[in-house]
């Protein structure tokens, strides 16, 4: 009589492995037995399948204890104590990568034969590469170390219909299996006794099971944190899960605090920012985003500042620009011990975030009081001081760095006619006079030429100083708009007229004053920027006349580079070639055009950790890329829907009157702290935030909290069911493999 066992896993398809064993000795013309040992365990728990094959009828119906041959087709039950009772020459046919050798010090004195089952079922298609289903690869190994032929393989298949890629996977384990006599002595493992039930009065009951269920687990649970979508989409490089779980707490000064880590503008930020964030967050395919925005504005005015150090390094470095840029960078070489002199042509700091930005959207006293925390960090500003070439060449003879962030100063213009050129002016240099009160257009008809901020901001500045009406010509439509939804929206509401789909081409002089001729036009295919090109429509009839008083252009900026040395090559914030005097960076605007603040705080800090790097020599840490916790691994529908918390706004008709504030901030109402609230709508995307769902639905009871927002399994038990993986809501838990090792 030949003894076969078969060491799988409950529905892996050992049973089926021993019944096409069983089925090739049949058609040989043998007595053959083939049946499994059934648990009440779940899937995945470890089975075993015996078949028995003889000349004469079978009549015995036990396990078999002493097998002539043993086949394992799951990796992970490759131990020493799957050979116990293997009679002697018997083969240990192992599913494993490894060749035979490998096993020699977990099965002394066998045979042991091995083949990737795994890859081979893959490549001819048989279940899936997470999960190969393998036994009938393993049935062509199994015939070859038994004496048999592929013929036997192929008609066994063939009687119980398993086409496709079996009789293929077969063979190519016929013909691939590895065989090996391993040295010295078999060991025999002694079987172990089955424990004793526990009756309802002994003390044990309750507790873990005796049998180390962990075995069994083809995959076990491990916790992993993926980078937030928000915080990595943030320009400024802020923390925001960070400091939105912190502010649902209630600890805003936690929550300043890891905002201060990378910008010193949160209040300038939390009203400014075209927020990147809130368009990367996850929420918002549930409800509506969580207003990142406003809860940062909120956490400025209400965390405690903390108290900055002093200047302690011998360097000091010169920073040219006290726009968010330099700003940023003087913030962080500060903290970082260095003494920092900023120099500003303006005779205010703050640059466009004081001329170009105006009130009623950034208060004064609030830029004012960001800068001065700026300057409490041991740096120095002058301004008034213009910097050129040959003054930035002096600079770098009395400085150990120097960093250059001067924005974006060159204005494009449309060539018009040359009519009517006094009525035509620069939509910055407009709002520029407007911050110093020397604007006057009251009574005018304005046409604002654009669809930036910079547009936008003319087009309401002008209002509030008195015009008659504000026209905003744009040749894309209202989608294609750079300017931030919100701003054009109240735009709209204060009584701005958006004329999409037109372009300028002349301004002439008719009998009622200036007139800015238009030419309709239609969107084409998508250019260089991923928005539809702006086509002309040909002919007179697509002209369109708007008389004016004043045409504001508000055509975007481009870099003035005469301030740096002559033929300068800027790599990265660096500039190349420039072994003379100070090492010289760039930053902001003048080196990426992004032309937000957050993007210029986020450079003026990478800028600022390179300076330091040169002059302490130390290693740069360079942005790696994470895995992002996207809404492939959220669970979106175990959150419940909560209405997003808005600003609250100025009255439209007062904003048309006055630069106050437009969006005045959360309102709590009451018994409820509106910015705490808001906060806690941030569904922790990534990052555990210890709900315990994981130890609810653990059926094992093995998921163990660690504190410090970690869970540990205990591997001794759990079965790998992965429950805890698919009601974790935040991606934070992922099963994988068990390891394919030898065990002993």
């Amino acid at each position: 009589m030949i003894e076969i066992v078969v060491h799988g896993r409950g529905g892996r398809g050992g049973v089926t492995l021993a019944k096409l064993i069983a089925g090739m000795y049949f058609r040989r013309g043998s007595y053959v037995q083939a049946f499994g040992v059934y648990g009440a365990e779940r899937s995945g728990a470890p089975v075993q399948a015996y078949v028995r094959v003889d000349t004469e009828e079978i009549t015995a119906h036990l396990p078999i204890t002493e097998p002539d041959h043993i086949v394992v087709i799951d990796p992970s039950l490759i131990t020493a104590a799957v050979a116990s009772g293997l009679r002697a020459g018997g083969w240990l046919v192992l599913n494993s990568p490894l060749e035979p050798a490998a096993f020699a010090q977990t099965f002394p004195g066998c045979c042991v034969a091995t083949l990737d089952a795994n890859a081979i079922a893959s490549a001819n298609g048989l279940g899936s590469p997470a999960l190969p289903i393998v036994n009938t690869t393993m049935l062509g190994a199994a015939a070859r170390l038994f004496g048999l032929h592929v013929a036997d393989v192929e008609g066994a298949l063939d009687d119980v219909g398993l086409k496709g890629g079996n009789p293929a996977a077969a063979r190519a384990a016929y013909d691939s299996v590895l065989t090996a006599a391993m040295p010295g002595k078999v060991v025999r493992v002694a079987p172990q006794l089955p424990p004793r039930s526990l009756g309802f009065l002994d003390d044990g009951v309750g507790g873990l099971p005796t049998i180390h269920t962990g075995q069994w687990a083809s995959r076990r649970p491990h916790s992993r944190e993926l980078a937030a979508v928000c915080s990595e989409a943030c320009p400024a490089g802020n923390d925001v899960r960070g400091f939105l779980q912190a502010a649902a707490r209630g600890d805003y000064d936690a929550a300043l605090s890891l905002i201060l880590e990378t910008s010193p503008f949160p209040g300038i930020c939390g009203r400014v920012c075209p927020a990147p964030c809130m368009a990367g967050c996850n929420r918002a395919q549930l409800d509506e985003a969580v207003n990142v925005r406003e809860v940062e504005r909120a956490v400025a005015g209400r965390g405690r500042l903390p108290e900055p150090g002093k200047p302690r390094r011998a360097e000091r470095v010169a920073v040219v620009g006290s726009g968010p840029a330099g700003l940023s960078a003087a913030y962080h070489l500060g903290r970082l011990g260095y003494g920092v002199t900023v120099f500003e042509a303006d005779p205010e700091s703050g640059g466009l975030l004081r001329r170009g930005i105006p009130a009623y959207r950034l208060p004064r006293d609030i830029l004012d009081r960001e800068v001065d925390f700026v300057l409490r960090h041991g740096v120095d500003i002058e301004t008034g001081h213009p910097v050129d070439r040959a003054e930035l060449a002096r600079l770098r003879r009395r400085y150990a760095a120097v960093f250059v962030a001067t924005g974006l100063q060159g204005t494009p213009s449309l060539e018009l006619g040359g009519a009517c050129n006094g009525a035509v002016l620069q939509g910055l240099d407009f709002l520029e006079r407007a911050c110093r009160g020397e604007a006057s257009v009251a009574g005018d008809s304005l046409v604002v030429v654009g669809g930036g901020n910079t547009a936008m901001d003319a087009a309401r500045t002008a209002l509030r100083l008195g015009a008659r009406d504000v026209r905003v010509v744009y040749r894309r439509t209202r989608d294609e708009m750079p300017a931030i939804a919100e701003e054009v929206d109240e735009a709209l509401e204060e009584g701005v007229e958006l004329r999409e789909l037109e372009a300028p081409v002349r301004i002439c002089e008719a009998a009622t004053g200036p007139t800015l001729v238009c030419r309709r036009m239609r969107l084409g295919k998508p250019d260089g920027s991923g928005r539809r090109r702006p086509v002309p429509v040909e002919g007179d009839e697509a002209l369109v006349e708007l008389p004016c008083d004043r045409l504001l252009l508000a055509l975007g900026q481009s870099p003035d580079v005469s301030v740096l040395p002559k033929g300068a090559e800027i790599r990265g914030c660096r500039i190349a070639g420039e072994k003379e005097d100070a090492p010289l960076f760039v930053g902001g605007d003048l080196a990426t055009g992004e032309g937000t603040v957050a993007a210029a705080v986020g450079s003026g800090r990478l800028a600022a950790a390179r300076i330091h790097a040169l002059l302490d020599g130390s290693e740069t840490e360079e942005p790696q890329p994470h895995e992002l916790a996207g809404p492939d691994v959220i669970a979106l529908d175990r959150f419940p829907k909560t209405a997003q918390h808005k600003s609250a706004m100025l009255a439209v008709d007062e904003r048309r009157r006055t630069f106050l504030e437009v969006r005045r901030g959360f309102v709590d109402e009451e018994g409820e702290d509106a910015t705490a609230a808001e906060a806690a709508r941030c569904l922790s995307c990534g990052a555990c935030n210890e709900c315990e769902t994981c130890v609810a639905y653990c059926p094992e009871g093995v998921v163990c909290p660690a504190g410090g927002h970690r869970y540990l399994f205990d591997y001794e038990y759990c079965k790998g069911c992965g429950l805890c993986a698919a009601q974790c809501p935040r991606g934070v838990i992922v099963m994988e493999d068990c390891a394919e090792e030898v065990c002993t």
